[in-house]
């Protein structure tokens, strides 16, 4: 397959903090919304952001929680938003679409990570509803806001490696196995970010989706420590065998991506380490070092999932009439 994932020479790299990801950009006068930018590299986004001059709103499930964690940072509000209850993401965007404002900045942060199997909604699992199909019915219900020109920013993972689109059992109603249905949402964020990039053409909008790399946060909270030592993650005593990011580094490709001048006219594209990914090698198996796998930036598999996803959610921005 032709493909643009090739790295642009960036100059910078795995252990960039978002404020130097930001460095020198004014955003005074630019709205971002970050969902989940209250807790991990989501809080470090929007510290950066709103560092930066712009004015932050963040959609929150646990709002008294987000209140408290911003408290003392400019240019930020809150606001309630579930992700995994498609009501409250409609009440979200219809209380933001109200106040006639317009988004420059629509990064789609929150998720979940190989959580016990768990049913939202009509039944779906909970990863690939939470992680995309409230992030896919949240940016197609706040399109009218959405700015000329806007960057759209899916956070997506190096564990989209684990699985694509199972076709076949989107749902795992066959059998459940955690770390499947992760890489399965993670490639979701992917593909969303491909179609997007294509849907957004006409305005100027690009979309971009990315792995923020390893960092401990609490996204880690359903994992026993057992399994991390099992992973090679931290020894018996808890102490770390591999190199994580800090929170500041994980959030530097976000911001970057969000902001940086070096991606105009770029998108759809998959980023990692504050540069565009290469593609990984087509037999390179399990979870490969770096790279964004092929069926993850599929142009067709990209359209085939924005299909499906408008028909479970009920919402496509881009739908004709």
């Amino acid at each position: 397959m032709t493909t643009a994932q090739h790295k642009i020479g960036s100059g910078f790299g795995a252990t960039t903090t978002a404020a130097e990801a930001v460095a020198g950009a004014d955003l005074t006068g630019k709205l971002a919304v970050v969902t989940g930018g209250y807790s991990g590299i989501g809080l470090e986004t929007t510290r950066a952001l709103a560092g930066a001059g712009a004015h932050v709103v963040v959609p929150a499930r646990r709002r008294a929680t987000a209140e408290e964690a911003l408290a003392g940072i400019e240019h930020v509000e809150v606001d309630e938003l579930d992700l995994g209850n498609l009501e409250s993401v409609r009440a979200f965007a219809e209380r933001f679409l109200a106040t006639g404002r317009r988004i420059d900045l629509l990064i789609a942060n929150a998720g979940i990570m190989a959580c016990p199997e768990t049913r939202v909604g009509p039944g779906w699992e909970a990863q690939f509803a939470t992680n995309h199909l409230g992030h896919f019915a949240l940016v197609n219900r706040l399109w009218p806001a959405v700015a000329e020109g806007a960057r759209v920013v899916s956070l997506s993972s190096r564990g989209h490696h684990y699985s694509p689109i199972r076709w076949d059992d989107v749902q795992f109603e066959t059998g459940y196995e955690k770390w499947a249905a992760y890489g399965q949402a993670k490639t979701a964020n992917v593909l969303f970010a491909v179609q997007l990039d294509r849907l957004g053409a006409e305005q100027g909008v690009h979309a971009f989706a990315l792995h923020p790399g390893g960092i401990m946060t609490p996204l880690q909270r359903h994992l026993p420590r057992e399994e991390m030592v099992e992973r090679g993650w931290i020894d018996e005593a808890g102490n770390f065998l591999v190199e994580f990011k800090t929170p500041e580094q994980g959030a530097a490709t976000t911001v970057w991506a969000a902001t940086s001048p070096q991606l105009a006219g770029l998108g759809g594209l998959y980023l990692e380490d504050c540069d565009v990914a290469e593609l990984a090698p087509a037999d390179a198996e399990g979870l490969a070092s770096s790279g964004v796998r092929r069926y993850a930036v599929d142009r067709e598999e990209a359209a085939r999932l924005w299909t499906l996803s408008a028909q479970l959610t009920g919402v496509d921005a881009f739908a004709r009439a």
